[in-house]
């Protein structure tokens, strides 16, 4: 038997046996949880069950063998983007996008920080991407606090008692990459002055706060600014309080940058002026956006991708197109829902997302209605991998199957982490679903 499986199997048969003081537990986690940075605007963000995950060193070999060549095709068709004319009007970026992506970011790397979220089959080891998070890369607060607060957790004590479970480490590893790239930089300084920089009504402030502190840990000062209060004078980026901003942690998804564009104008000058550096550049919205599955198995691509490359995208990316006329055939989709996903060209959070099985043939039909040719896109719905887990404090204290997600943190290329959820249904929805426990790891 996997050891994963043997110890999520005690993990079940612990909470089995000791039901009571694994419910006080639950609720000990939970008040814990309230008095954290993931309780704000007076709800918690974060809600747990009571089985983590725990991954064994060769699962953990396959996911670094993942990012690996993940991250090598995901390179190579940011070069391709940049320098091919041809290959950028495959991609649906406004003139405006595409300017401030072809800035040249003058340091070593395309891609500094990414969230590879996939689906992962522990039995059979097969796995499916479900998107790629690049600038706005989030959750290293809630893995951590998750970690924190299963002290309270009787079977996870347990079960420490038995395996040296390890903990991934997101902070000061993000830091000394993000530091790495810096000193590649063509106008890099001895001390540079750090931002991170965000919408900061909508944003993870405590989150950011948490980084602030890794960063100032390292003997650099680093700020938290809304990326709309930003000045740029006679060729500087400042912030409102007068520091200069030297170099930049961007946490501002492209999206939303694009959408107030006018309100951020300091900020897109100063990048246009290469006057600032930025981790990440707008380069790695080609990786963000989800066109980039339905790209990746163009011949275009297969050009100058390996044979390696070509048969992972074939094996992994889920097939992809535009949801529109002319496009793809919408009465297949309409009669075979369980079959489909649809998504919003550019989101994030799940935020518009519709899986047909999680709907009634009616609902999935006016669903169709609702996004046909309205920048959607519809991808193959990839088998989901579920296990039984249980929760006492939001659900009714009975075993049920959650799918699961694990989120591959990538810093420069390299595996630094993961993010786990689960949830209830045929998706993961934040604030709705979703369900998110700590990660474990077993050197």
């Amino acid at each position: 038997m996997d050891i994963t499986r043997k110890i999520y199997n005690e993990y079940y048969e612990y909470i089995t046996g000791h039901m009571e003081s694994c419910k006080a537990g639950a609720f000990a986690v939970n008040a814990y949880l309230e008095r954290t940075p993931l309780y704000y605007n007076n709800r918690l963000t974060s809600k747990t069950l009571q089985i983590p995950k725990v991954y064994s060193a060769e699962v953990i070999s396959q996911f670094k063998e993942i990012v690996s060549t993940a991250y090598g095709i995901f390179c190579k068709v940011i070069k391709e983007y940049l320098s091919c004319e041809d290959y950028r009007r495959l991609f649906p970026f406004s003139p405006e996008l595409e300017e401030l992506i072809l800035i040249p970011n003058l340091y070593d790397s395309l891609l500094p920080i990414a969230r590879f979220d996939i689906f992962y089959q522990e039995d059979s080891e097969e796995f499916y991407f479900c998107e790629i998070n690049t600038d706005g890369t989030s959750a290293m607060n809630e893995d951590r606090i998750l970690n924190e607060a299963f002290i309270d957790n009787p079977a996870h004590q347990e079960l420490l008692r038995r395996y040296p479970l390890q903990s991934f480490e997101l902070f000061d590893s993000w830091v000394d990459t993000f530091f790495s790239l810096y000193r590649t930089y063509e106008k890099k300084k001895e001390r540079p002055e750090v931002a991170i920089v965000d919408f900061l009504d909508t944003g993870t402030l405590r989150e950011f706060q948490e980084f602030a502190r890794h960063f100032q840990k390292k003997g650099v000062h680093c700020q938290v600014c809304d990326i709309r209060e930003l000045v740029y004078e006679n060729g500087a980026l400042y912030s409102k309080n007068g520091y200069p901003v030297d170099a930049i942690y961007r946490r501002a998804v492209t999206s939303d940058i694009m959408k107030h564009y006018d309100e951020v104008l300091p900020f897109i000058q100063a990048v246009k002026d290469q006057n600032v550096f930025l981790a990440g550049s707008f380069c790695t919205q080609i990786i963000h956006n989800k066109w980039l599955f339905h790209v990746l198995h163009l011949d275009r691509s297969k050009r100058f991708l390996n044979e390696k490359e070509n048969a992972f995208v074939a094996a992994h990316i889920p097939n992809t197109v535009l949801f529109c006329d002319g496009k793809c055939d919408k009465s297949e989709i309409q009669k075979n829902k369980d079959r489909y996903i649809l998504k919003p060209l550019d989101s994030y959070a799940s935020n518009g997302v519709y899986a047909g099985v999680e709907f009634t043939e009616e609902e999935w039909l006016a669903h169709v209605e609702e996004t046909y040719g309205k920048d959607y896109i519809c991808q193959t719905y990839c088998p989901q991998y579920a296990t039984e887990n249980i929760d006492f404090v939001w659900g009714n204290g009975t075993w049920k199957p959650y799918i699961n997600m694990p989120g591959l943190y990538v810093y420069n290329g390299t595996f630094a982490g993961i993010f786990s959820r689960q949830a209830i249904g045929g998706i993961i929805a934040s604030h709705r679903n979703e369900r998110t426990v700590p990660t474990y790891y077993l050197e």
